[in-house]
């Protein structure tokens, strides 16, 4: 059975040592791991173990599409194009991330870049998503690009960050 970690607040160590070597000394001997959870929860403030997980609430699980998403990556330099559309949008924020703001490119330099950031040989699909996507503009004759000024959503954020940044 998997272990899960189970996050314990105390407000005042002093009086939760107190409260706890009260608590083992009136034990007639070692209690066993549920007794000395319970212990350990009266101690903090709370009825017992059961009430003390239920008034915590459950740490954030990473969401599945980030996860999906970070697979098609590897060291920042995306491999695989997802097949899932919903995942090629969050990728597809990394790509946006390493565009330069506010500045117009030419399709040479937007390629250039494209290029620089993955490894499957696809820019012209990179940069069709990118427009589809609503990540960046172009002129109708395609010779202007221009990124999209935009807040990334939160999967997409937290996609940056893992990739990105140290």
């Amino acid at each position: 059975m998997t272990r899960s970690l189970d996050p314990l607040y105390i407000a005042d160590l002093s009086t939760f040592s107190k409260s706890l070597r009260t608590a083992l000394a009136a034990q007639p001997e070692i209690p066993g791991q549920a007794k000395m959870l319970d212990l350990i929860a009266k101690a903090a403030g709370h009825r017992n173990q059961q009430t003390r997980k239920a008034a915590t609430p459950p740490a954030p699980k990473p969401s599945d599409r980030l996860g999906r998403a970070l697979r098609c990556f590897d060291g920042g330099q995306m491999i695989r194009w997802p097949k899932q559309t919903v995942i090629q949008g969050l990728c597809l924020w990394a790509m946006w991330h390493h565009l330069p703001p506010r500045q117009d490119m030419g399709e040479p330099e937007l390629n250039a870049i494209l290029n620089q950031h993955h490894s499957f040989g696809d820019h012209a699909l990179l940069r069709r998503s990118l427009v589809d996507h609503g990540l960046i503009q172009r002129t109708r004759d395609g010779r202007v690009n221009r990124r999209i000024e935009q807040r990334p959503p939160d999967d997409a954020l937290a996609l940056i960050r893992m990739l990105y940044r140290p």
